[in-house]
C-alpha cells in the first residue's frame, strides 16, 4: 500500500505537525508482535532468498508473532531491545540491539545491531536511516562504546547503507552453516562503529 503523500515534502501537515511528524521510532511493546511478524513475513523472503532454503523462511505470521511476543515480554537481557519504525501508528520496521555476544567482543563495552528490516513496500523513505540513528542511541543510552553488525557477504546494499553511516569492516568474517548440514552456508563480514 503506498502513500502519495511524503513526510520528506510535506508542506506543513494538516494537524499542525510539519515535515516528519508522522514518522518516528520508538521502543517495541508486546502489542507490537503481530505488525513485527507481519513486517518479518513480508521481508525475508525477499532479503534471504538464493542463501535460505524456501520452507526455511517463516510464512505464518501467528506462529512468529507468538515468538515475538514472548521475546518481547522477557527479554533475556535488559540490553535486549527492539525498536519499531513508525509511519503514523503503523510498524513498518524494527530494529534488534543487544549485548555483542562474539568471543572477541566485550558484552558490556561492545553492542551489537543484530539486525534492520524494512517492509519492502517502505524502502527508501528514510525509515531505514532513522532506525539505525535510534538503535545507535540505543547503545549509547545502554553505555556501549562500539557497536558491532554481521553483513551477509553479498548484500552489498545493506553494506553500502551501514558505510554511508559510518561503519566500517573490522576484519572479522564467519561462515554459517544454516541447516547443521553444511549444505546451506553463508559467508558474513562484520562492521563495527565507535558510539558517542
Amino acid at each position: 500500500m503506498s502513500h502519495s503523500h511524503s513526510s520528506q515534502s510535506a508542506p506543513g501537515g494538516a494537524a499542525g505537525g510539519g515535515p516528519g511528524a508522522d514518522v518516528s521510532v520508538r521502543v517495541a511493546w508486546a502489542d507490537d508482535a503481530a505488525a513485527i511478524a507481519a513486517v518479518q513475513v513480508r521481508a525475508w523472503p525477499e532479503l534471504y532468498a538464493g542463501l535460505l532454503p524456501a520452507e526455511v523462511i517463516p510464512t505464518d505470521v501467528d506462529a512468529v508473532a507468538a515468538q515475538w511476543r514472548q521475546l518481547l515480554a522477557r527479554p533475556t537481557d535488559a540490553r535486549n531491545r527492539v525498536l519499531v519504525a513508525l509511519e503514523r501508528n503503523r510498524v513498518v520496521g524494527f530494529a534488534l540491539t543487544s549485548p555483542a555476544s562474539d568471543p572477541d567482543c566485550d558484552p558490556v563495552a561492545d553492542g551489537e545491531l543484530a539486525e534492520v528490516t524494512l517492509d519492502p513496500a517502505e524502502r527508501g523513505r528514510g525509515h531505514g536511516s532513522r532506525l539505525l540513528q535510534a538503535a545507535v542511541d540505543t547503545l549509547a543510552a545502554d553505555r556501549f562504546r562500539r557497536a558491532v553488525t554481521w553483513v551477509n557477504a553479498g548484500d552489498d546494499a545493506l553494506r553500502a547503507f551501514l558505510t554511508d553511516a559510518g561503519w566500517a569492516p573490522d576484519t572479522a568474517h564467519r561462515e554459517l552453516d544454516l541447516d547443521g548440514t553444511g549444505t546451506t552456508t553463508v559467508k558474513q563480514v562484520r562492521l563495527h562503529t565507535a558510539i558517542a
